[in-house]
């Protein structure tokens, strides 16, 4: 009997895990190699105050059919549709616009974000690709009956599509918006964590491969596969060995490909080299603080049809004319996670940073210890004139101090490829195209052993999420167990069609 087939995945996040799983699950012998000193990727935890927070992914998308929305029901995991909730939008001069003109702007927004996904599906051929999904926006909000006030509002509220993408939307390329629509459905917060997730899909990989942590990759060789009898190998090394696999699968983040394209031997052809370097790479970043108290969040919350109030959820804060701040886009997204279900509420609010502002407060971040005081005032010193508009605060009252700051810092993390996902920016010319180059390797799969998975490898409808990771590590699992005759995977292989077209 032969022996198994030795499979190499590298990267031990969502992708690499699930790829894994499968393998094993047809007779694979797996060995993951794992750059830190845990599993789990982008997918992590850690605490602020006393709370337990996500550092990476915090949504599922899609309510559809999304493995990851299974996961969390089997799990036990608890999501929060926050659909329904109170949106308040703080204009430039800080105040919080009228429920009216605020219901107003919203629609705008949200209508207007449909219609460029449509637009964008449908006339994609021909947009040019310098024009950007703000040029859309632009162009809409001129077609309304809305005051000059009100359209400056809408423009500026479209901002908060940055803080979806990681980038601003003046750079989100409208030709092919259409790759960030997602998978149908209800989005949720994961109010207790990816904790449990990632436990669920890492079992398997724990229990029945050679997880080697803390062995940062630093060449992979991958000769071209002879016609000789002998054996082909492909050889990865790391900071601290050499490992020696038949296959490798490489799930590093797109940020790290971008950086080691040279790290290939021989290079990888030059039209993957190409799709690495036009797909645009995220900066999304979090900023938690906790209070004593939720000072904001009502527990009595009225549902009398006379006196009904509601909490407020998300809070968007337009770039503020009030305080001084970098001369760059400074709008603030913010989610209140006091809203969450019991026992999972806590009195922290969650700032979603990106682009040109999130890259700022990391910069200045860099280096300092969270525990240091120069971290916290100057987390303070950036939240404070957002937070400080809330109802309910007031700079006398302690329940108004925060006792806990936290930064994600991704953009800092090489592990990372020193970003959080993909993007689609303005002057990619063949972006669903690159795509597919990066998730089919142009062929060095069957020439050379070497198979991609990874969000930016992930179907259409799911790039840059974490269901989209789960998918590409089953589709590349599939792929190698072909290609080395031990079945096909024992999943289905997920459409890979745009949403326009399965819709077709």
């Amino acid at each position: 009997m032969a022996p198994s087939p030795h499979i190499g995945i590298i990267g031990a996040g969502i992708s690499g895990l699930r790829c894994a799983d499968i393998l094993i699950q047809n007779g694979a012998r797996v060995t993951i190699l794992e750059a830190r000193d845990r599993i789990g990727g982008r997918v992590h935890q850690s605490t602020v105050g006393d709370h337990v927070v996500d550092l990476g992914p915090n949504w599922i998308h899609g309510a559809g059919e999304n493995p990851i929305r299974t996961i969390a029901g089997e799990t036990g995991t608890v999501i929060y549709d926050p659909e329904g909730g109170r949106h308040v939008t703080y204009s430039r001069d800080g105040h919080p616009i009228t429920d009216e003109v605020g219901t107003k702007v919203q629609d705008f927004v949200w209508t207007s974000i449909a219609e460029a996904f449509k637009y964008s599906s449908d006339h994609g051929e021909s947009i040019p690709v310098e024009r950007s999904l703000f040029d859309f926006f632009r162009e809409r909000v001129q077609q309304t009956n809305f005051s000059d006030e009100e359209k400056q509002l809408c423009l500026d509220a479209c901002r908060l599509w940055g803080a979806y993408v990681g980038d601003q939307v003046d750079r989100q390329s409208l030709k092919f918006f259409r790759l960030e629509e997602c998978v149908d459905g209800s989005n949720f917060i994961v109010a207790s964590t990816y904790k449990r997730i990632l436990e669920h899909i890492a079992k398997t990989a724990l229990a029945k491969t050679n997880i080697r942590l803390n062995e940062p990759v630093t060449s992979i060789k991958a000769p071209p596969r002879n016609k000789s009898q002998a054996k082909h190998q492909v050889t990865v090394t790391t900071t601290t060995a050499n490992y020696v696999f038949d296959e490798v699968v490489i799930t590093c983040p797109l940020g790290w490909l971008k950086q080691n394209t040279t790290a290939f031997s021989p290079p990888l052809p030059p039209r993957l080299e190409q799709a690495i370097k036009n797909i645009s790479y995220g900066r999304l970043e979090k900023l938690y603080v906790t209070f004593p108290r939720a000072f904001w969040h009502s527990n009595t919350t009225s549902t009398s049809p006379k006196t009904r109030t509601r909490n407020t959820v998300f809070a968007q804060f337009l770039e503020p004319s009030y305080t001084p701040h970098p001369n760059i886009e400074w709008n603030q997204e913010c989610l209140s996670l006091a809203s969450l279900p019991e026992p999972h509420a806590h009195p922290t609010l969650l700032f979603y940073t990106y682009g040109d502002g999130g890259a700022e407060i990391i910069n200045r971040l860099s280096g300092l210890v969270p525990s240091s005081l120069e971290y916290r005032e100057y987390l303070i010193q950036t939240l404070q004139p957002f937070y400080s508009r809330i109802p309910g605060y007031s700079a006398e009252n302690p329940d108004c101090v925060p006792v806990a700051l936290l930064a994600t810092q991704w953009q800092k993390d090489v592990f990372a490829g020193n970003g959080s996902y993909c993007n689609f920016q303005v002057g990619v010319q063949q972006g669903d195209v690159d795509v597919e180059v990066i998730r089919s390797g142009d062929g060095v799969g069957p020439d050379r052993g070497l198979w991609f998975a990874g969000e930016h490898t992930a179907p259409f409808v799911s790039l840059g999420t974490t269901t989209g990771a789960f998918w590409s590590g089953e589709r590349a699992a599939r792929l190698v167990c072909r290609g080395v005759g031990i079945g096909d995977g024992g999943v289905e292989m997920k459409d890979d069609s745009l949403p326009s077209e399965e819709a077709s």
